[in-house]
């Protein structure tokens, strides 16, 4: 009788243990969502480029293909010729463009045009890290026959350069903006939740060069700067408010 009334007491006190536990799970308090504060950031670096590249062809114009093309050819054989002269290697040198187009007269009338001639054009574009060397190079080809151009571009090499400064400065960016918010609205900045990269945006970097420079044959070296690149990096920050 005793082992029984025992038992009993047993499930009882379990049992009222378990009817209280729902009630008391109910009456926990819920923590309250973090209040936050998001803003992005920009910050920027400045570097030197390391690599340079220009683009130049040699146009000729003849009444037959074959006169159109054998001049051009000759012409362009001299400037390739004359560029691994002044340093240029194999590498940095690369066909990126022929075309052969007729040069054709339209006359009212007549159902088609009447072909004058035909223009040949070939384009090389050389690359190189020797900055130094880019105005040189311009004008070698310039004097050996080259008479169009679409530009000369400067180039960093290795994206990473700059990055820790951008990225730093962008941070700071933001974290200043955070910081007059949380202030304006009589709180303090907590710790930083998220943290999302934006990336770098580095602007083109384009010198063109004239087709006017192309009349000269003088070998003298075309003037030019490298200058420096800028990048701008940004980034997306959220804070915890106080």
């Amino acid at each position: 009788m005793k082992r029984f009334l025992s038992s009993l007491i047993i499930v009882a006190s379990a049992t009222a243990a378990l009817a209280q536990t729902p009630s008391q799970t109910q009456s926990s308090p819920i923590p309250p969502p973090w209040e936050t504060v998001s803003v992005s950031g920009t910050g920027r670096s400045s570097v030197t480029p390391d690599r340079f590249s220009f683009n130049v062809g040699v146009q000729t114009v003849a009444t037959t293909v074959d006169d159109a093309v054998t001049q051009n050819n000759k012409r362009v054989a001299a400037v390739l010729a004359a560029l691994k002269a002044a340093g240029a290697q194999d590498k940095d040198i690369q066909t990126s463009n022929f075309n052969i187009w007729p040069q054709q007269d339209y006359q009212e009338g007549r159902q088609l045009p009447r072909i004058l001639g035909y223009q040949v054009t070939n384009n090389v574009t050389v690359r190189s890290s020797k900055v130094a060397d880019a105005g040189r190079l311009l004008g070698v080809a310039i004097a050996a026959g080259v008479n169009n151009s679409s530009g000369i571009n400067f180039e960093v090499s290795d994206p990473s350069r700059g990055r820790d400064q951008g990225l730093g400065a962008a941070f700071d960016d933001a974290k200043a903006k955070a910081t007059l918010l949380a202030k304006s609205a009589g709180r303090t900045l907590g710790r930083v939740l998220t943290i999302s990269e934006g990336g770098a945006t580095p602007p083109p970097q384009p010198y063109p060069v004239r087709a006017m420079a192309m009349e000269a044959r003088a070998s003298a070296d075309v003037p030019i700067e490298s200058g420096t690149q800028e990048q701008t990096y940004t980034v997306s920050v959220t804070f915890e408010l106080r």
